[in-house]
Parts: structure tokens; sequence; C-alpha cells
């Protein structure tokens, strides 16, 4: 990570992009030290990922808002209830 962050000072794009490479692969070798399947684990995350968002799409179309138009503080509100309606399913 420190290497990452490095590279992100120093401002120099194929640098940073390498050194993303590397953090996401040594990521990759602890989930499987752990026993975790990394291909699992993202699709996990990335399930939950869609769902939150359809929630907040939703609520912002519920509420006549539009996306872009809303405040941080606004999105927040819905991604904090989808993530509790996920704990309930």
């Amino acid at each position: 990570m420190n290497e990452v962050k490095t590279e992100i000072e120093n401002k120099d794009k194929k640098n940073i992009e390498a050194e993303f490479g590397d953090l996401l692969f040594s990521i990759i070798n602890t989930a499987r030290l752990y026993g975790i399947n990394p291909d699992d684990a993202l699709e996990r995350t990335n399930k939950k990922f869609i769902f939150r968002f359809n929630h907040l799409e939703k609520c912002a179309k519920e509420a006549g808002k539009n996306l872009k138009d809303m405040t941080l503080a606004e999105m927040d509100k819905y991604w904090n209830e989808a993530k509790e309606l996920e704990k309930k399913k």
C-alpha cells in the first residue's frame, strides 16, 4: 500500500497502475491463504453493490429526485437503508 501511495504522490500513472496490480495480486493471494475464493468474494461484493445501488435509485425516484442532484448525505441515507435491509435477508 505504501508503494501505491508513493506512486500516487509521484503522479506516475504507469507506476500507479503497476503498484495497484501488485496490491490486487497480494490481496488475492492473502484471501487464498484464508481459504477464501477471491472470485466468490468479489461476486458477493458486486451483488451487494447492485442491491444497494438499485435501492438508492428506487428511493430517489420515489422522492422525485435525480441522483446527480442529490447530496452525498441524501445518498448515504438510502445506501445505509439498503445495508439494513440486507441484514434482514
